[in-house]
């Protein structure tokens, strides 16, 4: 299959080359940042995991590095060259539109002292104001790069060196698909735990942390375990993501440490890991008439606190969010190409990708089903 049909089945495979974006994925956060405002003017200071080929790491260069109006300042100013228009068409009309108000067109507003780290396994090409890491987010030893990738490069006399903590982090990693849903839902599970483990360790207090995440039967426990450490979780579908697809983005918000919970950089969280939990606020589960050995290995639970829309009594359900211009481009959808159009290539191939022998290999064979006799 050729770019051309490529184009023509995807409109944000082209739209991506012709804005300048290294992958289509790039609007998935810019949608995102639409409806949650990702990019307030808090946020300085944002690890991107699982970065190549380094579009969401591109977004967060041209938003907070060159102030660039892009996802949710556009859609404010958008909103408000409406407005204006409306009441200039409309006699009557007092919508506390001042009409000699200048709108803001998003003019370019650079932020001071960002600090942008992206992780991955893959190089990346450089990007303005972003440090790139080839690291694996599983191993305990990349959190302690990536602290040291986000340290200040002055300090001044007189200051001590604290732990530098983030205002975002955001993971748009997913495994290699095999097509066994129960499977790939399993190991992108594995992957967004990898995530939230190094996030915890690395947010500062009312953080926000962002993911993809495959939608099984078994998501809603999912969501329940974010909760434990955020004050707010939602699933969000972008306009951008197929909806023929399993694919999501879990928006974490309100970074919440809770009461009792330690978190060792060293000991990972989840299967296998063990947290050092003060003895007092630990409740032991009932149970009857356990052995000794049992009673040595018993599991502790947190105490977590219950807000005001949570009881005991009650389920807790994930809100489900469509964003994005839902009168924008369908994903799904196959558009005609004017006749005119000319296929673009990308913006930036992979540096060293880990096909790249059997390319060469089938180059050098003469294609895919090897030299022909003429």
């Amino acid at each position: 299959m050729g770019k051309s049909s490529k184009d023509k089945r995807d409109a944000y495979y082209r739209l991506a080359k012709e804005q300048s974006w290294r992958a289509r994925s790039a609007f998935k956060l810019l949608h995102l940042d639409e409806h949650f405002d990702l990019f307030g003017s808090d946020v300085t200071r944002v690890v991107d995991l699982c970065a190549a080929p380094g579009s969401w790491s591109q977004v967060l260069s041209r938003v907070l590095v060159r102030g660039e109006c892009l996802g949710r300042r556009a859609w404010t100013a958008r909103m408000k060259r409406e407005r204006k228009a409306v009441y200039h068409g409309l006699e009557g009309l007092d919508d506390g539109l001042d009409p000699n108000e200048e709108v803001d067109m998003g003019d370019r507003r650079p932020r001071n002292n960002v600090k942008i780290v992206a992780v991955d396994l893959q190089p990346i090409a450089s990007l303005e104001g972003v440090q790139t890491l080839i690291a694996d987010i599983t191993h305990q030893d990349t959190i302690p790069r990536i602290l040291e990738a986000l340290k200040s490069d002055t300090i001044k006399e007189g200051e001590t060196e604290t732990k530098p903590l983030v205002d975002l982090v955001i993971s748009d990693g997913a495994p290699d698909v095999t097509g066994m849903h129960d499977l790939d839902i399993f190991i992108q599970a594995q992957l967004l735990f990898s995530a939230l483990n190094l996030a915890l360790r690395i947010l500062k207090p009312g953080g926000k942390f962002i993911s993809k995440i495959f939608r099984g039967k078994d998501v809603d426990f999912i969501y329940a375990q974010m909760r434990c450490f955020f004050e707010k979780v939602t699933c969000a579908k972008p306009r951008s993501s197929r909806a023929s697809s399993l694919e999501a983005f879990v928006i974490c918000e309100g970074f919440n440490m809770p009461k009792g919970f330690n978190v060792e950089e060293l000991l990972p969280l989840g299967i296998g890991g063990q947290n050092n939990l003060p003895f007092n606020n630990l409740k032991k589960p009932q149970k009857a008439a356990s052995s000794s050995k049992e009673e040595k290995g018993a599991v502790g639970e947190v105490d977590f606190e219950v807000s005001e829309d949570e009881t005991e009594d009650h389920r807790w359900i994930a809100p489900f969010v469509a964003c994005g211009d839902l009168s924008a481009w369908d994903a799904d959808a196959t558009y005609s190409l004017p006749k005119d159009h000319v296929s673009l290539d990308p913006v930036q191939p992979p540096i060293n990708p880990p096909y790249k022998a059997a390319l060469e290999e089938r180059r050098r064979k003469g294609g895919l089903y090897g030299k022909t006799k003429q």
